[in-house]
């Protein structure tokens, strides 16, 4: 029963995480327009991985498409490949670990070949974890070093939410991933144990069956007599 508790905790922290990485992929404030320098804050600036965006104090908001792919930055095009790529494997670690769930079927499989199933899916999830990790951790470090850059003429954004939420979502895949590893590993060190068990049990049951009490050997030497 704790192995599928563990299992059911792990999936369900997974799916959470990985709906926030799909939730931070889309998001239009992975950096926000810094004011540190600004007297008067009228209009706003934030940008994400798709679109760039500004809003004014009259709470209109215009966002508009980056118009190149090819044009732009290195570390954008690189963060978009690794959240594109931790989405598919958030998906494929879904389904995989749905299907290596301990109350879940599928045709003959055995014991050992579930938990093989959901040390898969463990796997995965971590692995769509530390793709996410990389990617907000890579963009964020270019905010920063450009913030902090004296000869840096453009202009300077902080930390947006859209990177805070890449972080939680980084965590809770793997966290889940490594609850569904360590389910597998304790779902498989319990046969061994009921293994042993069965068999000191048929041992004893020798020992049991050779040692008999001297009475019974005297009459059976009668009686052969």
């Amino acid at each position: 029963m704790s192995v599928l508790v563990l299992q059911v905790l792990g999936l369900v922290l997974g799916v959470v995480g990985w709906c926030m990485e799909s939730s931070s992929t889309s998001s239009h404030s992975w950096r926000v327009g810094s004011h540190v320098e600004a007297l008067m804050t009228s209009s706003w600036f934030f940008e994400g991985l798709w679109m760039s965006c500004t809003s004014n104090s009259m709470g209109s908001v215009q966002c508009s498409r980056h118009k190149t792919v090819l044009g732009l930055p290195g570390y954008v095009q690189g963060c978009r490949a690794l959240m594109i790529i931790a989405l598919l494997l958030g998906l494929a670690s879904i389904i995989v670990s749905v299907l290596g769930l301990k109350c879940t079927k599928l045709g003959n499989t055995s014991r050992e070949g579930k938990g093989k199933i959901a040390l898969t899916g463990g796997s995965l999830f971590i692995l769509s974890g530390l793709c996410t990790l990389v990617a907000v951790s890579w963009y964020a470090s270019r905010i920063v070093q450009e913030f902090y850059d004296p000869f840096y003429g453009g202009t300077k954004f902080e930390l947006g939410a859209g990177l805070y939420m890449g972080w939680g979502a980084a965590a809770l895949a793997i966290l889940g991933g490594g609850m569904l590893c360590c389910s597998c590993k304790t779902g498989t060190s319990g046969a061994p144990q009921a293994y042993y068990s069965a068999v000191s049990a048929q041992q004893q049951g020798k020992t049991i069956y050779r040692t008999a009490p001297p009475s019974s050997e005297a009459g059976s030497m009668k009686a052969y007599v």
